[in-house]
């Protein structure tokens, strides 16, 4: 129970969650200065030269998704820490498609819109657009419904990024490839008003699963390479869509009974800690079972950092709910204007809910932190990646653009490479002169840019190195030139915001 004043609480919050009104400090020793202890003996054998140097285990930001789509795999995070580590040939999945990758990929939209309509939009051309949105929409759907995207996905190569979009810590213990092919195989039926393809989770799912058999879940699969070549490094970073439906959504739905059940764990989109508790733990159990040299476990970040929860002040504009609080009143959809929000007219978050949402990862982190723990009690080589610390610490609204709360909560900035030091976790905007704020996170407002995953990468292989492994750090010049997103802003995400703020909404709720 919490021991905050009741104007800090919002009445729906359980029990078990405790919450709080000051930052978690980041993790600065990934061993949290715990030793070895004597190897456990029920601990697996283990390969003297493991085949496979890196294998992860993830949601869509281990996928590689970035502004709606799974597309440039080889820039994902784990793609970028194989490049650290000099792994050759880290094996990846891959997607097409004509606007790039699965579901839809909002950058792909808008570059195709750029080349019909140019860098400005004039009266008529605001006409014609949703029009034209229509057909790249239906062109995206007929392709994963009914054209090459339909095909059955490759079973010749296993990958060894394992990461699965929308995937939470009961989808990585139990979602089977065999329930994945069923539901993606489908008929789909051609919606007028839709742009993600029908199942495009399943189909996701099934072409990173597939190749391991149909009775294999995400942990069955990382476990065939331990058994089958052995695993260096195995770096599991699962949890965050144990809460981030409840921002993203904007009204949070706390975990009940059901939530361990795959068919019933969907009318909840915010885990209690006691009910991640539970699940973390019997993926803890699966993870000591499979043969690696070292597990990362990634600490879960605080979903309301993410630009798509927008925090406003209606009455105050650009303030705190108070002065020195990490909190704006509201958290509403970011493509809303401060000015224009109208509590009664649009979706949103108090200040209330976003502290609670907040202190349950919080207590997700202890449960992390305290597996890492027990397991290297055990002689397990167990460290932590904190996820959590890094977004922390380079939140912008929240503790940069405010001394005060950064003050107030000891805050400590998060130092960004020199070559994107100018990039901010802030919605994307950029016009025909390049782009105005953000860099860090795509037009989804929810996953990274590929500057944004070369953070993540480098804040990993900064733990492999103080494990002894030998690592190249990123570079981020180079990075950046890749990162079409920063080097090459498309010019009508701001023109256009206004014009498709009713599809982004609908876009986002169906992630």
């Amino acid at each position: 129970m919490s021991q905050l004043p009741p104007e800090y609480l919002d009445s729906k919050t359980p029990p078990d969650v405790v919450v709080t009104d000051m930052l978690r400090p980041p993790i600065e020793d990934p061993t949290l200065g715990e030793p070895l202890g004597p190897p456990s003996p029920d601990s697996p054998p283990l390969a003297a030269s493991p085949d496979h140097a890196l294998v992860t285990v993830g949601d869509s930001l281990t996928h590689g998704l970035s502004s709606g789509a799974v597309f440039r795999t080889d820039l994902s995070w784990p793609s970028l820490v194989a490049t650290g580590l000099g792994i050759p040939g880290f094996t990846i999945p891959t997607y097409g498609g004509p606007l790039g990758g699965l579901p839809f990929n909002l950058e792909g939209v808008l570059r195709q819109l750029q080349k019909t309509f140019g860098d400005e939009l004039n009266i008529l051309e605001k006409v014609a657009l949703p029009v034209a949105l229509q057909r790249l929409g239906d062109e995206n759907e007929d392709y994963w419904e009914r054209g090459d995207g339909r095909k059955p996905p490759r079973v010749d190569l296993r990958y060894e990024n394992l990461g699965i979009y929308g995937w939470d810590v009961r989808d990585a213990l139990s979602y089977t490839a065999g329930r994945a092919a069923q539901r993606a195989s489908a008929t789909p039926h051609d919606d007028f008003a839709g742009y993600k393809p029908e199942n495009d989770n399943d189909i996701a799912a099934s072409s990173v699963l597939a190749p391991f058999g149909i009775a294999s879940a995400q942990i069955e699969a990382a476990a065939w390479h331990g058994s089958n070549g052995g695993i260096g490094t195995l770096v599991v970073a699962l949890g965050a869509n144990n809460a981030l439906g409840s921002v993203v959504e904007k009204q949070p739905k706390w975990s009940d009974v059901g939530f361990d059940d795959l068919d019933r764990k969907g009318a909840y989109n915010v885990w209690r800690p006691v009910h991640f508790a539970v699940e973390y733990a019997e993926l803890v159990r699966s993870l000591q079972m499979i043969a690696a040299h070292r597990v990362v476990l990634a600490t879960v970040p605080h979903v309301t950092i993410a630009p798509i929860a927008k925090g406003v002040n209606p009455e105050h504009p650009g303030q705190k709910w108070r002065e020195g609080s990490r909190y704006f009143p509201y958290y509403i959809d970011p493509w809303i204007d401060e000015a224009d929000f109208r509590p009664s007219k649009h979706r949103f978050i108090t200040h209330q809910q976003a502290r609670a949402i907040d202190s349950a990862i919080d207590q997700f982190n202890d449960t992390i932190t305290d597996a890492v723990r027990h397991a290297r009690r055990e002689g397990r080589d167990w460290r932590v990646l904190d996820l959590c610390g890094v977004l922390d610490g380079l939140s912008f609204r929240r503790f940069a653009n405010d001394p005060v709360a950064a003050a107030r909560n000891d805050w400590q900035r998060f130092a960004l490479p020199q070559p994107i030091a100018d990039l901010d976790t802030r919605f994307f905007l950029s016009d025909k002169n390049g782009r105005r704020q953000g860099g860090l996170f795509g037009l989804d407002g929810v996953h990274p840019t590929t500057s944004g995953y070369g953070v993540i990468a480098q804040a990993a292989l900064d733990v492999l190195a103080d494990a002894g492994v030998p690592t190249t750090p990123i570079d981020f010049a180079a990075l950046r030139g890749k990162d079409t997103m920063n080097a090459r802003p498309p010019a009508l995400v701001t023109a256009m915001l206004g014009l498709i703020a009713p599809f982004l909404t609908s876009f986002v709720s169906r992630r």
